[in-house]
């Protein structure tokens, strides 16, 4: 089931609600109260950020334009309190210029709405904004090249493109294999404007990014993409993507995209968007292939494709390799990773650049992560193979004496963390 915008919340909140307008002062508290949360009302800036510290609401409502001390100002002193970190900021402007988004963002903002509110949708919109919830999504989860047929009606024949979506933050989509099609068709239907998104690409083997040009969301003028790669050398993860999309190959090139676009190489790092962290991992893969690890609001997901664990029996097993990925992907609230193959199938496959299932279930016990979701099937594997595969990795963990809930997602599904 695809996801779906957050319910309000049910709990009571504090509010405290800034603005010069009376009409919209009182339309506010009055949508706020009839759910039940307790409000206070100020015109004037200043006077609310002296009773900020001694109200201490849960969530400071906003304008940008006004007199004394304007809302990105407001914002900034509240910020600037350590013992007031707790506290929501959401601003509210007639102002919907990218810059002033990104700057209210920039300050510690948890959301931006737009100005005219209507009283229907107000409660859901800050709802939205103040829920920790954590949504991944599944729009591919073949690995090597699409399989359309009646093999994959229940799984999905696309290939990888997974989305993570939080709250007040960009979009966070893990490879462009097909699958990303149907994220594009979904966004589309959902009639999403403005898009601000952060694209990680695992490696630049095709069925990882071969479908970037079918993502519509590029093609449209005041979307903000950024899009985060493996550096191959000399190959820039910029220079891979516009590479395939040369006239030889495609008849559109990457100077067609409207969308404002930035690209940048990875390595082993990590990397901060305020409420989120993103580390990396280097995987076993031919080339420079990379994992990642998503935290944010106390949730971790593990996203951990292509990679290859090699049998114990094997004179290639690296075990520090192994303990590193194990720390690396330790408690996560959902390990991601590369199951390719059955045991049986594996054998005949070693030195390819993909896992097993006796491996995968290793790592995640010796991890103790929360959640396993197999990834990234072999083309040759029906729906019925993924479903004794994933028969088999649960009685592996379990003469493992390992607690940790495995799923094979399929396509179209999501996981609310």
């Amino acid at each position: 089931m695809l996801a779906r915008p957050a319910k309000p919340e049910k709990k009571t909140m504090k509010f405290l609600i800034v603005d010069d307008d009376p009409i919209i002062l009182q339309l506010m508290k009055a949508v706020l109260e009839e759910s039940g949360h307790s409000v206070k009302c100020y015109e004037s800036s200043l006077k609310a950020l002296q009773d900020v510290p001694v109200d201490r609401p849960d969530c400071v409502i906003t304008d940008v334009i006004m007199p004394e001390m304007d809302g990105f100002e407001l914002c900034r002193e509240i910020r600037s309190r350590p013992d007031l970190a707790a506290i929501k900021i959401i601003m509210c402007s007639s102002k919907s210029y990218d810059f002033d988004r990104r700057r209210a963002k920039e300050l510690g903002a948890d959301g931006y709405i737009v100005k005219p509110v209507q009283r229907e949708t107000l409660p859901r919109l800050i709802a939205e904004i103040l829920s920790e919830k954590v949504t991944v999504s599944y729009w591919g989860v073949h690995g090597t090249l699409p399989v359309p047929g009646p093999g994959s009606l229940r799984y999905g024949g696309n290939t990888s493109c997974v989305s993570v979506e939080i709250s007040g933050e960009p979009l966070y989509v893990f490879d462009c294999g097909s699958g990303i099609k149907q994220l594009s068709d979904h966004l589309a239907a959902t009639k999403v404007q403005r898009l601000s998104a952060r694209v990680f690409i695992s490696h630049t083997h095709w069925d990882h990014i071969n479908t970037i040009p079918f993502f519509g969301p590029l093609y449209a003028r005041g979307n903000q993409i950024e899009v985060f790669g493996p550096y191959q050398g000399d190959l820039t993860i910029e220079r891979a993507i516009a590479a395939q999309m040369e006239s030889v190959y495609f008849p559109v090139t990457i100077r067609e995209f409207g969308a404002r676009l930035v690209f940048r190489d990875l390595r082993e790092e990590s990397l901060e968007f305020g409420a989120v962290t993103v580390d990396t991992i280097l995987l076993k893969h031919p080339g420079y292939c990379l994992g990642y690890r998503l935290n944010c609001h106390g949730r971790s997901v593990c996203y951990i494709t292509d990679n290859e664990l090699y049998l114990p029996t094997d004179p290639r097993y690296d075990r520090t390799y192994i303990e590193h990925l194990a720390n690396f992907v330790r408690g996560a609230d959902l390990l991601i990773t590369d199951t390719t193959y059955r045991d049986h199938e594996y054998a005949s496959k070693v030195d390819w650049g993909h896992s097993c299932v006796s491996e995968v279930a290793d790592l995640a016990a010796r991890a103790k992560v929360k959640r396993l979701h197999l990834f990234h099937h072999d083309p040759d594997q029906t729906d019925d193979d993924i479903d004794l595969k994933l028969k088999e990795t649960r009685e592996a963990l379990a003469r493992l004496g390992s607690n940790v809930v495995c799923e094979a997602p399929s396509e179209g599904s999501n996981l609310v963390l």
